[in-house]
């Protein structure tokens, strides 16, 4: 069929496809590359013309213009459902709210109890059944695609096309307006810089990893060494089943060890939610058979998530208690990113046949006046959110060493946790452990 006729009577311009927004509306953004742009610019444009109209966003990395016009948020009130960088920035400046969940329940979210009156999202341009391809985020636009009441579609031409079973694609016809216009090249985020504590720790939890293991790498430099160390190892026949495809894998990919051959669910296909990294990257993702993009209910459903044998989940934190409780989203008051995956990976991983789950964190931080904390503490401060709760927590990793929680008491857990601390704080956690009633000394015989 020719859908060109139906595409020329739905395309607009930017400024003509908001004008359907009305005051009170709730508006949802697409997540990172499907953040429509041009239509953010657009809306801010309105400002004058529009109030209490409600936002939610979602690992949005770019300049919001409808939060930025309007810091008194009477016009605008922007939410995100993760913080990037650029989103913590605006919680902090009071232009955002965080929007607690945990990513496998987002599409029921959006299903059951919330309202959508517009979604404004990027997409490919339409292949020739009429499909816009909802690329790098589509495991995380499904929900809000389906639930909302207008959708205008701002077509990237830019944008790869991912390959998937559900939820990556939405048809012309439910498309109420296309909006088309000029874009730069995707936002790429290179590897990391490699530390000495991220290649420390990447050491630490390679002997865990085996042949024929499926692998689920969070973000930022400790996947990009661990897949480097991967890559310039004897493993072979890994697997990916992970929310987000980042560099890491195509490292391991470049280096023939991601084959997905002896994954137990979905043998021979790579899966992933979301994608973010390289232009290379995108290259590598772009109409890739072997790669399945899918819906976050479904990739983060730790029952799903356990199907696949051996299966290695590796998560960074903020900081963890000596009761092994797990902070990955805030210090203190001050939100950082959010919840996310973690919990449904810590969850699928651990009762997967030989799989294990990793949290991993450099022993230290600093702050901005030069004063150096333990990332292990005897407990947790006011304001500290728990992201996952010490019954969950197994491996905790830092340069010093690994150690595995699992079915450990609370004065096992102390001397385990002291052991991976910085040696400066050693004595400090040993005595408050001392006035919690959980430490034993066995440890100093």
């Amino acid at each position: 069929m020719d859908y060109s006729q139906e595409y020329r009577r739905k395309l607009k311009t930017p400024e003509e496809a908001v004008r359907v927004v009305k005051d009170g509306d709730w508006i949802d953004y697409g997540a990172f590359h499907t953040f429509p742009v041009l239509l953010d610019k657009a809306l801010a444009g309105r400002r004058d013309e529009l109030s209490g109209v409600k936002i939610r966003g979602n690992l949005i990395p770019f300049r919001i213009e409808a939060a930025e016009c309007d810091p008194s948020r009477e016009h605008f009130f922007y939410n995100t459902w993760h913080c990037s960088a650029y989103e913590r920035k605006l919680v902090e400046r009071g232009m955002c709210n965080f929007i607690p969940m945990l990513y496998r329940n987002l599409n029921a979210y959006y299903k059951h109890y919330l309202t959508v009156n517009v979604a404004m999202l990027c997409a490919t341009p339409p292949d020739k059944h009429g499909y816009f391809n909802l690329s790098c985020t589509a495991g995380a636009c499904g929900g809000l695609v389906q639930k909302a009441d207008i959708v205008i579609i701002e077509v990237n031409e830019n944008m790869p096309w991912v390959c998937g079973g559900a939820g990556e694609v939405i048809h012309i016809s439910d498309v109420d307006y296309i909006v088309e216009g000029e874009h730069g090249p995707l936002a790429e985020v290179p590897p990391a810089p490699a530390t000495e504590e991220d290649i420390a720790i990447a050491g630490h939890i390679m002997p865990y990893i085996t042949d024929g293991a499926t692998l689920q790498l969070g973000i930022g430099g400790l996947p990009d060494v661990l897949g480097a160390q991967i890559a310039d190892s004897d493993l072979k026949d890994l697997g990916m089943h992970t929310e987000l495809c980042s560099n890491a894998y195509l490292d391991l990919a470049k280096a023939g060890k991601l084959t997905n051959r002896k994954k137990t669910y979905h043998t021979g296909r790579g899966l992933f939610g979301l994608a973010t990294g390289t232009q290379e990257l995108y290259d590598w993702i772009d109409h890739n058979p072997g790669l399945e993009s899918v819906q976050l209910e479904v990739i983060n459903d730790p029952y799903i998530i356990s199907q696949n044998d051996n299966m290695i989940s590796i998560n960074a934190c903020v900081s963890v208690d000596m009761l092994g409780q797990i902070s990955s989203e805030t210090s203190g008051l001050r939100q950082i990113s959010g919840t996310g995956g973690q919990l449904d990976f810590m969850s699928g991983a651990v009762i997967s046949e030989g799989g294990k789950a990793f949290i991993a964190m450099n022993s230290t931080f600093t702050d901005k006046d030069g004063t150096v904390y333990s990332r292990i503490e005897p407990y947790f401060r006011e304001g500290d959110v728990i992201t996952a709760p010490r019954s969950q927590a197994h491996f905790i990793v830092t340069e010093y060493g690994a150690v595995n929680l699992a079915g450990r008491s609370t004065w096992e857990r102390a001397e385990m946790l002291i052991s991976i601390a910085h040696p400066d704080f050693r004595g400090m956690l040993e005595q408050e452990a001392e006035k919690m009633g959980i430490w034993r000394p066995s440890n100093k015989r």
